[in-house]
């Protein structure tokens, strides 16, 4: 699918806030893939579909998870979490993306998941440091995203361990598990 072409149908389900920090993430993203080595056709897709499902009602997103018996621990944690593997279902049946590498990459870039894959890792990453995200912290993933993934995607999981542990919310385990994957994954340090 040319990058036209999916601008124009994930642009009607975004708000033009939310269309404006999709590219935002399709650029960081792409300028990730070349950097690592990661297809970029691949990554500009899983960049520009990431966040389809983010304006669908809960109601819908809530039976789509029950009907395709995806996780149950979705329902029990923030719905702000079930737009990604929403987004993976509805852009696999409404728009015919059937890669698993582009589908896993928006399902994981709220979550993470163990073991992710490169194509996840940049999807994650690009989602957290496109030019338009302010916060505290942000800088740092940014500077650590030019040098090391792992570490940028380190950093990028601390920081919202601990911005949901501040405000006593409960943390998702699979973002945990995620967290000490790649922990393991660099043997304790980078």
């Amino acid at each position: 699918m040319e990058r036209e072409n999916a601008l124009e149908i994930v642009k009607e389900q975004l708000t033009e806030h939310r269309y404006q920090h999709t590219l935002g993430v399709m650029e960081t993203a792409i300028q990730l893939a070349k950097r690592y080595n990661e297809d970029v056709k691949k990554a500009e897709l899983a960049a520009i579909f990431h966040d389809y499902a983010k304006f669908r009602s809960k109601d819908e997103m809530k039976q789509i998870i029950i009907d395709q018996h995806m996780s149950s621990d979705l329902l029990i944690h923030n719905t702000e979490l079930w737009h990604a593997p929403v987004g993976a279902y509805l852009v696999k049946t409404e728009v015919g993306i059937e890669d698993e590498e582009i589908l896993d990459a928006i399902r994981y870039h709220t979550s993470g998941r163990e073991k992710m894959t490169l194509l996840e890792k940049i999807i994650f990453v690009a989602d957290y440091i496109e030019p338009g995200r302010q916060f505290p912290g942000v800088e740092e993933v940014r500077e650590a995203a030019k040098k090391n993934l792992d570490l940028a995607l380190i950093y990028s999981l601390r920081n919202t361990i601990m911005f949901l542990a501040k405000k006593n919310q409960v943390i998702y385990p699979e973002t945990i598990l995620t967290y000490n994957s790649v922990i393991f994954e660099n043997k304790g340090g980078i």
